[in-house]
């Protein structure tokens, strides 16, 4: 028998955050005073493994944090699955329903499961090291979850496919240029491109999500498809707005300024019962370490500098970070407008983005 649901509004956790961000409960806070050698050794010790379950649509998403792991601390083995969120989610409560738990550390979208997994009494209270740097907003009070690094959409276009100048509003997509051409993510099937969508609309009206439409946009499963697809010599598809964009500057990427951009801080927890928990410690450490931040564009932390020719991603003009994860607890209204769009546009079709071979 499943584990019950409690549905605690992410918002009232938000507001709570902002109310007390700098009030811990040390009585049941652990917080890390070791070295990142110092953490490694005692992982090594444990054993030398960590399992991850990472949200994601391709299999291979995640090799760059598997590959950067490893390699900084030999002997380590990081066994991390990629999958989409909502099944990962699932897939734990499972776990914790049957009093099995084996995975040690989780990083999802699914930013309204985190308050509920805390009051279940699921989740080790832990502070990295660097805790104390993470903006407020995007950490529980009693360290029991918190932002890991930051994902934002952009919009793309193949320059090397088309003649047609990058797009730079969600109103360009509307060109005749575009038509046929377009590749966009089921917003039925993601929720953080769900909201996307959500915004857009809401801005500009339903005429815009029928003008869309008329472009006979391709619909696919998962994020990193219509990337995929842009790129692929054999195909015609040169634009989405639904892959994730990092802040560096790239040829046929942009951020809106007119519209808004969906930005959240990607969110991590450790296990109370995870089988290697000096592993999960080690790893949620590493990720939040300035040398591994750094590299990442957008920083969870307040000490880090924002990417060049960018604000901080709290200060960024053309999103509100926080909006995806007040957004997502409200269940009721997501569904609505899954449904909404799905009535419109049909039910995903397809494998699995990461069974697909796209």
């Amino acid at each position: 028998m499943r584990c019950s649901i409690l549905n605690l509004a992410f918002i009232a956790s938000a507001a709570a955050t902002k109310a007390h961000r700098a009030v811990y409960d040390n009585s049941t806070l652990q917080v890390e005073t070791r070295s990142l050698d110092e953490l490694h050794q005692a992982a090594l010790a444990e054993g030398g493994v960590v399992t991850l379950w990472h949200g994601g649509d391709e299999a291979t998403q995640q090799n760059f944090l598997k590959n950067a792991f490893e390699t900084r601390f030999p002997g380590m083995t990081l066994n991390v699955t990629v999958d989409l969120s909502k099944y990962h989610d699932s897939n734990l409560d499972q776990q914790i329903a049957d009093e099995n738990v084996y995975v040690d550390s989780i990083i999802l979208q699914t930013l309204h499961d985190y308050p509920r997994w805390k009051e279940q009494g699921v989740l080790l209270n832990y502070a990295p090291a660097g805790f104390e740097a993470i903006h407020g907003d995007f950490k529980d009070d009693d360290a029991a979850y918190m932002g890991l690094f930051i994902i934002a959409w952009g919009l793309t276009s193949n320059p090397n496919k088309t003649t047609v100048a990058t797009p730079t509003e969600y109103t360009d997509f509307l060109d005749p240029a575009f038509k046929d051409k377009l590749v966009l993510t089921y917003p039925n099937d993601d929720d953080a491109v769900l909201f996307q969508f959500d915004l857009i609309v809401k801005q500009y009206g339903q005429e815009w999500f029928d003008g869309l439409l008329a472009q006979n946009p391709r619909w696919v499963r998962g994020t990193a498809t219509p990337r995929t697809l842009l790129n692929a010599a054999n195909s015609s598809y040169v634009a989405t707005f639904t892959s994730s964009k990092s802040p560096a500057a790239q040829p046929g990427t942009a951020f809106p300024t007119e519209g808004e951009f969906v930005a959240w801080p990607q969110t991590g927890a450790i296990l109370k019962d995870a089988p290697h928990p000096e592993g999960a410690k080690l790893l949620h450490n590493f990720i939040l370490s300035t040398e591994h931040q750094s590299v990442r564009g957008w920083s969870v932390r307040e000490d880090l500098p924002a990417p060049v020719g960018f604000s901080k991603i709290w200060e960024q003009e053309g999103t509100n970070v926080t909006a995806f994860g007040e957004w997502m607890s409200d269940r009721a209204n997501v569904e609505r407008m899954r449904f909404w769009f799905e009535n419109l546009i049909g039910s995903a079709q397809g494998l699995s983005p990461l069974k697909d071979n796209l």
